[in-house]
Formats: structure tokens, C-alpha cells, sequence
């Protein structure tokens, strides 16, 4: 139980409206819906892409005319560098690398897909600034791979490279790193507490948002340059979060549109996105664009009479999967890889998952894109879908819990006729609602016995059920970790971006610059902090901090009326301190948790009213 404080407001923040689409991004989103995808999206990234450059962090002389320079962070880009020459058409090597092999050596054999590239410099004589031309990878080049514009060119992730054959010095004020990017507010958001490994995770996951958007809209990292639906719709959650921006997220929700992806949960995904650009913009004309097509995306044709549906009993025909505009079948996914996708098929992160016809995790995400479709047809005053909706979420409520529960054991089966409880069979039920308050204790009881036995994807839905069911110290005891499935390892590998899964040997063709890694971007501001919307557009804003452990933190969230501000001290004997900072014309409702509120301190833009 929570406390309610009355709120009153005492100063005016100017509104940020959110930028609405230009011109140029409509005739980038038509021609993406035409089906002229590569084009569309290379003519947006032509105007939306910017560069920032950055000074190295160090440069050693490794040997005669050889250097090794380190950056501060991974960026996808080149570098820029002034050398001098007495000769023309000397040839200078410049090697870019993610990864070390040693102190001051890049890798240049590394695991998986962790990147590493040569390229090369044709000097003229005398001194001259040189951009280096990055070969293009034919691993990232295919036919739907996102293409970079012809004004930045091809960029690798790197953060070190290193130059030989060069007959000049390089010198700090001589070479730079070339970042290219979505436009990004670095001061759009703020989070700092008093655990500093928490702080380290939240600006790696933060920066990640920024180092990912090189494409201009939401991938899958650098190893296939794809958008996919589950990728993105955690990528939109933390982008939200860490700035005030949304046309990332819609333009890459239009490419959906025509270009789904082969996970089923991935389609059943789209209709989320599309309830998030809703409650975070208060726009719902994506959804009124695309009712029909998101409408296709609940999978109601899958369902058998109890309202559960399934991708193998026949009922996925040639006519729907052209409905979708997919090639093929869509398949489940749960999680991934599985252990059989990795190296001598030791690891995986399904938690042995058992793949039946009628999968648990399928319908979970089914009930959620039922729950949120009836909400888009209300709005659009669909009423006879409102009715549909209705009535088949509360079918499948009732018959998910009742086929696919084990009471002896209260916990979620993997799926119908399975004897197995994987970790993913019970998270995702507890972060989608669908599990009876009667029920929780059994099943948050099984979810924590297994751990991170899950993906970084399936990080977000294990943090949001744990936070929803009220686990904050165990969530925040995930985010904190150090073990090498947490997001600590990403740092201590050596990466400044999130990782497209905990270590290479659990994914062995992994990336080193995956955005669908960086949940405690969102999960931070979201629950640890307590600010999600409660109306579209943030008219009304909820502020329920869950601290758990945690003595101090305070977060600057961005939202399209200007920014929210929270701060809590958190320390035990003491009351709980909570301060906030809402703008004009943003309705806030506070609730302090029910064992903190013994003497509770609550102020509102600087005056205690609770």
C-alpha cells in the first residue's frame, strides 16, 4: 500500500512541445511504406544524422612511425587526423578495434562479431587533415541492412585504433574521433545515487541510446543493421527516458509496418510500441493510421475456443502471413539464443525453456496486445473491437491461468502438456498482468530462485515484474550485480555500450554495441524512481519511488512538457525524504512507499506538503 499526497504547484517551467514531423519526414515515411526502405531511410539519415567529434583520451608511440590512440568512449563513426608527409602516395595503415588484446594493442582477431577493421590513407605531400574512409562489411551490408548516407559514409564502432607507417607525430590536438549520431540533449536527463556501480550502469545504458542511433532509427546493433520489433520497443522505452525526442521511435515503428520480423512476439510487439508513443507524446495518430495493421498483429486468427493461440496448429495460413507482409511463418522465439545456438551447447538463455505448441511466453505478450487494442479501439471509438478485445483478454486471462499453471508447485508451466517452470514462463506473466495477487508469493518465489537465467532482453521483463510485484531490493540487487551476467561485466569486458548479451559465451556471435542491453536506462527513471505517465502526454505523471536498499538518489527524466524532477533520501532511523519538481500543466500524483511512510517528508517544487 501507498500513500496518496495531495499536490499543489508553485512555479512555471516553460512547455516543450514535441517537434512534430516535417515535410522531409513524411516523404521519408512514405517512401519507407512504399517499400523503397533503403532509400527512405538514407534520405532521413541525411538530414537527421549529425557528427560530434571527440579528442582521444591517449595516444602511446608504440614503435617507429606506429600509435596507438584510445578514445573515451565507442562511437560508430571514422577519425579525422593531420599527418605530414615529404613524399606523396606513402601509405598509412589505421586499424579500428572495440576490443583490446592487450595494454596498448587492439584485437584484431576478435570473438564473435566484436568489430574489428583496416583501412588505409594515400598521403600527399606536406600536412593535411585526412578523414579516414571506412571499407564498407559485406557482415552488415545485406538487403535490408540499414545503409549509411553518402555525406557521413560507412562508420565501425570503435573505440581505439591504431596508425602505422605514419611519418608525423600524432598529437592530441591532431586527431579526433568522428561520431555519427541521431541529435541528442546530453543534459536532457540526469541520474546520480549514492551507489556508484548503479551510476556506472546508468551511464552506460544512457550513452548506449545515444552510440546506437548512428542509422536513424532503432537496429539491432551493428552485426545485421535491422530494425526489429522487440529490439526497438525496449530501445523507445529508454530513448524516452534519457531525451526528449519521438521521431526516432515513430519512424521506426512505420518501418514495421511492411517490414515485420519472423518472432511471433516480435509482432505481437508492434501494438506496444504504438501505446507508448501514445502515453509518452499524447498522440495517437500513429495507432489511428495503423489500426488495421496492428489490429492483424494480436494474432486473434491464432486462437483456438479457450482464446489461446498458437503458431503450429494449422491456423497460421498463406493468407495471413501475406496479411502480415512476412515471407514465411512466424516462429517463437522466448528468449535468445538457446543453448543449442551457443558453443558445445553449454550456455543459452532460455533457462531450458521447453519450445511446446501452446507457449506460455506467446500468450503472455498475446493477453498484453489484447489489453492494450482494446484501449487504442475505445479511444478511436472502435466499439464493436473495444467489446472484441474485451472479451478475448479476459478469455485468455482465465484460460492461461488454469491450462498453464501447475498448482502444486504455483508456478507458470513452459507451456501446455510441459512439465517445466522455466524462469521465462513465470517473469513474463508477472510483468504483462496476469498473475492473480493470490499467486505472486509462489511465483516471485520461483523467478528469483533462478536468477539472470534470461537475456539482456529478457532483463527488461524480469526488472519490471520484480518492480511491479514490489521485489525492489532483489531488482535492484540485478542492476547492481557483478557476476558475469549483469551489466557490470559489459563495463568490466571494456565496452562503453551495452552488450547484445551478458558475455560472448552466451551468445557467441555477439556485438558489442546492442541497444536492446540497456534496460536500467528505463528501468531507473521508470520504477527505481517511480515516474511513468498516468494520462497521455504526461498530464498526469505518477512519482512512486521503490529505493529498496538505496540511501540517496535523485534523476532529471525528460518529458514533451519539460522535465521531471526527483530526488529521495532513502537512509535507515531517518525519514524518508522525497523531493519533486513537476512542470506547469503536469498533474502529479506521489505515492511513498507504505514502509517508509512513518514520518515521511514530501516536497513539491521546493514546499512540503506532505
Amino acid at each position: 500500500m501507498c500513500r496518496l499526497v495531495k499536490m499543489a504547484f508553485l512555479t512555471k517551467v516553460e512547455k516543450v512541445m514535441m517537434v512534430r514531423a516535417t515535410m522531409l519526414f513524411s516523404l521519408c515515411a512514405s517512401l519507407i511504406l512504399a517499400g523503397g526502405w533503403a532509400k527512405g531511410a538514407e534520405l532521413l539519415s541525411s538530414k537527421k544524422l549529425v557528427e560530434s567529434k571527440y579528442a582521444p583520451a591517449e595516444i602511446v608511440k608504440k614503435g617507429d612511425a606506429h600509435y596507438f590512440v584510445a578514445f573515451p568512449k565507442h562511437a560508430f563513426g571514422t577519425i579525422e587526423v593531420e599527418i605530414a608527409s615529404d613524399v606523396a602516395d606513402r601509405v598509412v595503415e589505421v586499424h579500428f578495434a572495440e576490443k583490446l588484446s592487450g595494454e596498448h594493442t587492439i584485437d584484431r582477431k576478435p570473438p564473435g562479431t566484436i568489430r574489428y577493421r583496416k583501412a588505409s590513407i594515400k598521403l600527399g605531400k606536406g600536412k593535411h587533415r585526412y578523414r579516414v574512409k571506412i571499407p564498407r562489411d559485406g557482415r552488415n551490408s545485406g538487403g535490408r541492412a540499414i545503409h549509411m548516407p553518402d555525406h557521413i559514409g560507412e562508420v565501425i564502432p570503435f573505440r581505439y585504433c591504431e596508425i602505422v607507417n605514419c611519418p608525423s607525430a600524432i598529437t592530441k590536438d591532431g586527431i579526433r574521433q568522428t561520431m555519427a549520431h541521431y541529435p541528442f540533449d546530453d543534459d536532457a536527463s540526469a541520474f546520480t545515487s549514492s551507489d556508484e556501480t548503479l551510476n556506472e550502469v546508468w551511464e552506460l545504458c544512457k550513452y548506449s541510446m545515444k552510440a546506437t542511433s548512428f542509422c536513424g532509427v532503432y537496429v539491432d546493433g551493428d552485426r545485421e543493421r535491422i530494425p526489429y520489433e522487440a529490439d526497438a520497443y525496449l530501445n523507445q522505452l529508454s530513448h524516452y527516458c534519457v531525451d526528449d525526442e519521438y521521431g526516432m521511435a515513430h519512424v521506426t515503428q512505420k518501418h514495421f509496418i511492411l517490414h515485420p520480423t519472423w518472432p511471433t512476439e516480435w509482432l505481437l510487439h508492434s501494438p506496444l510500441m504504438a501505446w507508448a508513443e501514445y502515453m509518452y507524446t499524447g498522440d495517437i495518430g500513429f495507432s489511428r493510421e495503423y489500426y488495421e495493421d496492428l489490429k492483424l498483429r494480436v494474432l486473434l486468427d491464432l486462437a483456438r475456443e479457450d482464446g489461446l493461440i498458437s503458431t503450429q496448429t494449422g491456423l497460421m495460413t498463406k493468407k495471413m502471413v501475406a496479411a502480415l507482409h512476412l515471407g514465411k511463418p512466424p516462429r517463437d522465439l522466448v528468449d535468445w539464443p538457446p543453448a543449442s545456438f551457443t558453443r558445445g551447447k553449454k550456455y543459452g538463455e532460455r533457462d531450458k525453456y521447453e519450445m511446446v505448441k501452446v507457449n506460455t511466453v506467446v500468450n503472455a505478450f498475446h493477453y498484453r496486445a489484447l489489453v492494450v487494442m482494446g484501449k487504442i479501439a475505445a479511444l478511436l471509438k472502435k466499439d464493436a473491437d473495444t467489446k472484441i478485445f474485451k472479451a478475448r483478454a479476459e478469455k485468455v486471462y482465465e484460460s492461461f491461468n488454469r491450462v498453464l499453471w501447475d498448482p502444486d508447485r504455483g508456478v507458470y508451466l513452459d507451456g501446455e502438456g510441459s512439465k517445466h517452470a522455466a524462469l521465462h514462463a513465470n517473469m513474463f506473466p508477472l510483468a504483462l498482468g496476469l498473475v492473480p495477487n493470490e499467486r505472486k508469493a509462489s511465483v516471485v518465489k520461483h523467478v528469483k530462485s533462478r536468477g539472470m537465467a534470461c537475456s539482456v532482453y529478457g532483463a527488461q521483463y524480469l526488472l519490471e515484474g520484480l518492480y511491479e510485484a514490489g521485489e525492489e531490493e532483489y531488482a535492484l540487487g540485478l542492476m547492481t550485480a557483478k557476476h558475469d551476467r549483469s551489466w557490470w561485466n559489459m563495463i568490466a569486458v571494456g565496452s562503453t555500450v551495452t552488450l547484445e548479451a551478458w558475455d560472448w559465451k552466451y551468445k557467441n556471435n555477439l556485438d558489442w554495441n546492442h541497444a536492446w542491453g540497456g534496460a536500467p536506462a528505463n528501468i531507473i527513471p521508470r520504477y527505481l524512481m517511480g515516474i511513468r505517465p498516468l494520462e497521455p502526454g504526461f498530464k498526469k505523471v505518477l512519482i512512486r519511488p521503490q529505493p529498496g536498499a538505496l540511501e540517496k538518489a535523485s534523476v532529471k527524466m525528460p518529458t514533451i512538457h519539460g522535465p521531471v524532477h526527483v530526488e529521495f533520501e532513502n537512509k535507515k532511523g531517518e525519514p524518508f525524504r522525497l523531493k519533486v519538481k513537476v512542470p506547469s500543466g503536469v498533474t502529479p500524483r506521489v505515492e511513498v512507499p507504505s514502509e517508509k511512510k512513518e514520518g515521511a517528508q514530501v516536497e513539491i517544487n521546493g514546499k512540503r506538503v506532505g
